[in-house]
Parts: C-alpha cells; sequence; structure tokens
C-alpha cells in the first residue's frame, strides 16, 4: 500500500501542513528535530510524493518539452544526451518530441506540449518556424520560455546557439591544401535538413583563395545520412572529370557512407582518396582508418540549450544571451600527404 503524506504525519506526530511544506523545502520555521524526525520516516518508507499532486502546489511541471527532427539522427541523440545532462541535474525531465522534418508536425507537438503544461521548450529545426510558435501567447507573455538550435534559421535577437560551421570547414579544406590535394571533392546537404551554406561556402572560398578551380563535378548533393553519402559520393566518383584526390562531407555520417562508395570502387583510403568528415561523433574515431573530422560540441550545446532555457525559466524578463562554439580539426588517418 502507497504511503502518503497523511501517513507520515500521523507517524510522525504532526501535521499533514508540515510534512507537505518540509518536503517542498518551505519548513524553515521548523526545528531541526522535527525535519529529522520527518525525513527519517520517508527515507524508512521510501516515500515518493505523488508527482501531480506536487505541481498543483508548487505550480511547476519540472518537465521542458523537446522537439527534434529525428531521434535516431547521431547529431540529435548527442544534443538531446547534453539537454538530459543538464535538466536532469536540476530534477527536470524532457518531453520529446519527433517530427521527422515536418513543420506541420513541430506546430502539432508545441500545441500538445503547451497543453500539458510544460515549463519550457527546446526546438532543433531546419524550418522557418510559424508564428503559431513565435508569437504564441504563453511565449510572448513570457509564461512559457522557449530556445532555438536552429543554426540561426529563424530570426531573433537572444539564445543564439551558432558554431563556427563556415571556420571548421575552410580549415579543412586548407589542410587538404596543405598536403597537397587539389582535386577536392565536398558532399552537401540536400533536403529537409538543415541548410548548412556555411559549410559549402567555407569549402569554396578556400579554393578560390587558393586559386584552385572548382569543377562542378566535384560537388554532390545528398541527405545528410549515410545512405546519402554513399549515393552521392556514388556519383561523384562515376561523374567526375578530373578524378578527386580528397573528399570533404558535411556530416561524419555522410562519410560513414562515403566509405562504402569509395571501397566498392576498387580504391582504398587514404592511399587514393582522403576523407574529411564534419561533427566529431563518437563513431568517426571506430571508422577505419580513423575518420578526420571537424568536431563541433553537440553535447555542450545541448547542454547549453539545458542551461539557458532554465535561466529563462527562472528570469523570465532576463535576455537570453547568445553563445558561439568553435570548430576543432581532428587529425586521424584518413587523410594522406600527396608528394608532387
Amino acid at each position: 500500500m502507497k504511503m502518503t503524506i497523511r501517513d507520515i504525519a500521523e507517524a510522525a506526530g504532526v501535521s499533514t501542513t508540515t510534512v507537505s511544506q518540509i518536503l517542498n523545502n518551505k519548513g524553515s520555521r521548523f526545528s531541526e528535530k522535527t525535519r529529522e524526525k520527518v525525513m527519517t520516516i520517508v527515507e524508512e518508507f521510501n516515500y515518493k510524493p505523488d508527482f501531480f499532486a506536487q505541481n498543483m502546489v508548487t505550480k511547476k511541471s519540472q518537465t521542458i518539452g523537446m522537439i527534434v527532427p529525428d531521434v535516431t539522427d547521431f547529431f540529435f541523440s548527442k544534443l538531446i544526451e547534453g539537454v538530459e545532462a543538464y535538466l536532469n541535474s536540476l530534477g527536470y525531465m524532457i518531453l520529446l518530441c519527433n517530427s521527422n522534418h515536418q513543420a506541420e508536425l513541430e506546430d502539432k507537438y508545441f500545441e500538445e506540449l503547451v497543453h500539458r503544461s510544460v515549463e519550457g521548450v527546446i526546438i532543433a529545426t531546419p524550418n522557418q518556424l510559424s508564428d503559431s510558435i513565435l508569437k504564441h501567447e504563453r511565449i510572448l507573455n513570457k509564461s512559457m520560455s522557449l530556445i532555438l538550435v536552429d543554426m540561426g534559421r529563424n530570426k531573433r535577437t537572444e539564445g543564439k546557439l551558432l558554431v563556427e560551421e563556415y571556420e571548421g570547414v575552410y580549415h579543412a579544406t586548407s589542410y587538404l591544401i596543405e598536403e597537397g590535394h587539389e582535386a577536392i571533392g565536398f558532399l552537401q546537404e540536400v533536403g529537409d535538413y538543415y541548410q548548412l551554406s556555411e559549410r559549402i561556402t567555407g569549402y569554396l572560398n578556400c579554393l578560390e583563395d587558393h586559386h584552385i578551380a572548382v569543377q562542378s563535378s566535384w560537388v554532390q548533393s545528398g541527405p545528410l545520412t549515410i545512405e546519402g553519402g554513399y549515393l552521392a559520393t556514388k556519383a561523384l566518383l562515376t561523374t567526375a572529370v578530373t578524378p578527386i584526390t580528397a573528399l570533404v562531407c558535411s556530416n561524419d555520417q555522410m562519410a560513414v557512407g562515403a566509405y562504402q562508395a569509395i571501397n566498392e570502387q576498387g580504391l582504398k583510403i587514404p592511399e587514393d582518396i582522403s576523407v574529411i568528415g564534419f561533427d566529431g561523433l563518437e563513431i568517426s574515431r571506430y571508422m577505419a582508418p580513423a575518420l578526420t573530422t571537424v568536431h563541433q560540441p553537440i553535447f555542450e550545446i545541448g547542454y547549453t540549450a539545458g542551461e539557458f532555457i532554465m535561466g529563462a525559466i527562472d528570469s523570465p524578463q532576463r535576455k537570453i544571451p547568445n553563445k558561439i562554439f568553435e570548430t576543432k580539426l581532428i587529425k586521424r588517418d584518413s587523410v594522406k600527404r600527396l608528394t608532387r
């Protein structure tokens, strides 16, 4: 039989109000002896307060809604891990929704989360959000907080979580050129993923700055998935007028697919083609050969999103800060130096 506050009160010889206030950290007016007596009984019977009843008292659900485009994507799973690490440490839980990249589902899930009285919502989205979210009454009157992980796609002056993508890809392409490569391919995203224009721009500008003419067949598009990288690399290898000696991928998952496509062509990495990814996922260390990649701090981005939304909940009138995350080139075994 589940123990109630009334049972604890009777066992401790105090009122239910006393027990309730002690459990909700509002019992400063009670003696240490009374507090110890109540907490001893709570621990002895492993009492856990009814979550919904407690919410009625505190007016807090201790729940944050989170909407992501694809929970199976390595990037978003790491992002979620970072958000949870921060929120769970404060006793908060995530109510997670998978939008499958659909703007309509983002609107639907947002309304559902509002109805479930979440204290805030974190949305990772490749879309321009609708006014039904951005101008929702609870967002405008700051009774509910909203944090976006959207690469700055939605206009705002605060709460921007941005990654130095341009610098990361520029540095990666420069590294390949320093290693003697000039025929460098690029796999860019297509479809409903983030429009990673900074990454393709970093690649193109780097080649231009080094006076290397880009051939259109060196750039192929695909979804930011393993299959997307595989198909895009197959297309590149069969259509490139000048065969490439190196390849930059828009993310590590595309690089995994690129490995397979290159191997199927009877080519070896890095002996025939050097490969660089982007993200710095854990899997990149265990690829054969280990993948050189541009690391972005995905876990830290999620952790910061959790930190920012709690700051907005605690101080709704205070401006949410912006934060820029640096990238770092991790050099491993998938790049070969060419001798001229």
